[in-house]
């Protein structure tokens, strides 16, 4: 048995030789008294970067990516980003919408036809990319029953017929219930419009026009240069985080600060999107979750007055993530971690960055 007591502290042991820091060396910026107060309080690991419109000014590791190897995050680590992965596709969908190959308000049998009836004549995309269509989640009771499916390779037309075909819960629009199943059914949708592999359009409309070179889905945690996933400690224990190519869209992708950094940018700062998409994109249509489609934007209340930023969030087995970019002046916060941090921690710190005053309650 692996001694991931002992591991640990080896790790940090060769982090505090001479010439060596348990911070990894990439470092740009002054100090951020803000940032050393979280880490030495939440013993973060992981990438901090702040920057505006795209260009970082300032840029810290913390720790290790994968403590089994010795190996320190830096910069260049690529961390799952989880939900994030909403994002990403609501901005293929968009896309696909602008090229008329897609429409937000089209029931899914558009595309679907073989759809249960009650949900494929009602649901559309934007019900879909909102997590409010009311299609039961099938995948999580099925997982429960047999965690071998996740060595199964399912298509995504399989997965909706297998796991989407419930009587719905409620009327489409009618409640927030962010289920995984939604972004199946997105997936399905978006390969049965454009006749190609979902993780190629994503590539082809999404991740590389927006110069995110190292970003990508799959099983990729074995690759070098991405992160390990840890359950929080003491002792930090790894965590494995299997996935099916499904899972794309609502949470499988890995990324680095610097592509969230520069996508976020070119997203929300340039013409990227028609100004219909950014509109979508950026209005809230569930108020008392702050999601938009594909993603949250938030209320940030910063010198006595409010500005809105998208607040992009993710977390998966041990990754947390966390996106924000103010709307007004494109100042930007990004925060990766790979040790099962809380969310609400990390959004509180990004919070503290922006320099915006404690949320209430």
């Amino acid at each position: 048995m692996i001694d991931r007591r002992g591991l640990f502290a080896a790790a940090r042991a060769l982090c505090a030789a001479p010439g060596l820091s348990f911070a990894a060396p990439t470092k740009l910026g002054a100090d951020n008294p803000v940032v050393d107060a979280f880490v030495a309080e939440q013993k973060f690991q992981g990438v901090v970067m702040i920057g505006r419109k795209g260009r970082a000014s300032y840029v810290r590791a913390f720790g290790m990516a994968d403590i089994e190897a010795g190996a320190p995050a830096t910069r260049e680590t690529v961390y799952g980003i989880a939900s994030i992965s909403k994002w990403l596709t609501t901005i293929a969908v968009l896309r696909l919408v602008e090229q008329g190959k897609l429409s937000l308000d089209a029931p899914i049998a558009t595309w679907l036809p073989r759809q249960r009836p009650e949900t494929g004549k009602t649901v559309t995309l934007t019900h879909l990319l909102s997590n409010t269509t009311g299609i039961p989640n099938g995948f999580s009771p099925a997982l429960k029953l047999d965690p071998e499916i996740l060595k199964r390779e399912l298509s995504a037309a399989e997965a909706v017929t297998l796991f989407c075909q419930g009587a719905p819960l409620f009327a489409p629009g009618g409640k927030f219930d962010y289920a995984l199943t939604n972004w199946f059914v997105v997936t399905a949708i978006v390969e049965a419009a454009t006749g190609k592999p979902f993780q190629a359009v994503v590539e082809e409309l999404t991740t590389g026009p927006l110069k995110m070179s190292r970003t990508r889905a799959g099983r990729v945690d074995a690759d070098p240069g991405v992160a390990a996933s840890y359950y929080a400690g003491p002792p930090l224990a790894r965590r494995e985080n299997p996935r099916l190519s499904v899972m794309a869209a609502g949470g499988g992708y890995f990324s680095t600060a610097d592509d969230l950094l520069t996508a976020a940018h070119i997203v929300f700062d340039t013409p990227f999107l028609s100004e219909a998409s950014r509109k979508a994109l950026t209005t809230i249509l569930v108020p008392d979750q702050d999601y938009a489609l594909g993603g949250r934007v938030r209320t940030l209340t910063i010198d006595g007055q409010a500005r809105l930023a998208g607040w992009e969030t993710g977390r998966t087995a041990g990754f947390r993530s966390v996106l924000g970019h103010r709307f007004d002046t494109g100042d930007q916060v990004v925060i990766l971690n790979n040790t099962d941090l809380s969310q609400k921690a990390l959004d509180l710190f990004a919070d503290r960055l922006f320099g915006a005053a404690p949320r209430p309650g």
